[in-house]
């Protein structure tokens, strides 16, 4: 993306360009139904046992009062986290809901962690004469000793990158480690620092529409966190992203779609579940579409994130695929045996078939117009297109690919490679 460009990428292009600059939309409150009072027991004459009975009664009946008060003080207090499991044995918070006071709570433990990224560029201009642009966008810190992920476009064509904080501490001793060559992802690195805070990384491919998110950075480049709420509202699309000017075009797939704001200098920032868990990278915005934004699975770089921390290596894992993402009017075109998936084949034949020769998935033995249906034990298509999905492993590891050929099902083994651009 064009360096000096502040904004969040525009998607859907057209001549309505009005933005939606909310900030924050307040939660609804939870109405708590008031709890029924039990009247004393009536006192019955001559009876001195009936009224030890009676006071003993009432005096359960007020602890029972104060402990249920106590209960529900600290139920409102704190936010509702449902313990569920992934497919794959560890928690996600993606089935949390938000309680009326629980949103001031789930941002100020994740905003420690959200930074404001400042990259200095150079433009330049008729006759040589050139300047020297800035650009601000939003970062996550994703571990104590200062590795933070944000997009490309918001440090792409950088010469210097500052970070502070929400505390306000300021970092010029940053170092641009790479970017992913698929996706709208940058890695960055702070030197000498040892105890930062840190984002909590969540699981993307459980999430639902109607699910309840957050979206929080730097909005309109103001170098402090803002906070706005909103719900998942579409998964798996495909938009194309450009800058304010219309330039520097991007196809960006497999996008989570929030009616969360995300405004100008949000690019980078996290879109987070009730349990305050990292499940996108925001991105993009409609130009098109009053209240709609768009986030990066926080899945797909998950793999590349892992690789740089121990192998102090910035390589994406790659399968070596073209596909088409299985729709139902995919299936019914190409007499497709099921409704989700991948359908490995190339709708360009100048650049050969849609396999990749020598890459990992000849290796393994996939061929043109095999259909994937799982990565591991996760199935292609709600859960994350095959890009997405490789997006969690790192080069070297190898993965069980689950695919239909002729009617049949057949488990390959594919090590991954570093993709060569």
């Amino acid at each position: 993306m064009e360096s000096g460009n502040s904004n969040s990428l525009s998607t859907d292009a057209s001549t309505n360009n009005a933005t939606d600059w909310r900030n924050y939309r307040s939660p609804s409150q939870n109405t708590q139904n008031t709890t029924p009072v039990a009247g004393a027991p009536r006192r019955r004459s001559g009876s001195g046992t009936a009224i030890g009975i009676a006071i003993f009664g009432l005096l359960i009946g007020v602890a029972g009062c104060i402990i249920g008060a106590v209960a529900l003080i600290k139920s409102l207090q704190e936010p509702t986290v449902v313990s569920t499991t992934s497919s794959e044995g560890y928690y996600t918070g993606n089935s949390a809901e938000f309680e009326s006071t629980s949103i001031a709570s789930i941002a100020s433990k994740v905003t420690p962690a959200v930074v404001s990224i400042v990259s200095e560029g150079y433009s330049s201009g008729y006759y040589g004469m050139g300047g020297v642009t800035q650009s601000a966008g939003t970062g996550m810190i994703v571990s104590k000793d200062g590795y933070v992920i944000t997009n490309k476009h918001v440090v792409d064509g950088s010469r210097k990158i500052q970070i502070i904080t929400d505390e306000g501490d300021t970092y010029d001793n940053v170092k641009l480690l790479g970017a992913d060559p698929l996706n709208d992802v940058a890695y960055l690195k702070i030197s000498g620092v040892d105890d930062l805070p840190t984002i909590s990384l969540g699981d993307s491919k459980t999430i639902s529409v109607g699910q309840p998110v957050l979206a929080i950075g730097n909005a309109l480049g103001a170098y402090q966190n803002s906070v706005t709420q909103g719900i998942i509202s579409g998964t798996g699309r495909s938009v194309q992203a450009g800058d304010s000017s219309g330039n520097n075009v991007e196809y960006l797939t497999d996008m989570i779609q929030t009616d969360a704001a995300i405004n100008p200098g949000n690019s980078g920032g996290p879109l987070v579940n009730a349990a305050g868990d990292v499940i996108g990278i925001n991105t993009a915005t409609s130009t098109s579409a009053e209240g709609l934004g768009f986030a990066i699975p926080i899945s797909a770089v998950k793999g590349m994130l892992k690789r740089i921390r121990e192998d102090d290596k910035v390589e994406r894992a790659y399968i070596g695929i073209s596909y088409l993402t299985i729709t139902p009017e995919v299936a019914k075109e190409y007499k497709l045996p099921v409704k989700q998936g991948a359908y490995v084949f190339s709708e360009n034949s100048s650049r050969g078939g849609a396999v990749v020769k020598d890459g990992p998935a000849d290796r393994a033995g996939i061929k043109d117009k095999d259909v994937i249906t799982k990565i591991g034990n996760i199935e292609v298509g709600h859960a994350g297109s095959i890009s997405t999905l490789v997006g969690e492993y790192k080069v070297g590891e190898t993965i069980q690919v689950t695919l239909i050929r002729d009617g049949k099902e057949k488990v390959v083994n594919v090590t991954l490679e570093a993709y060569d651009n």
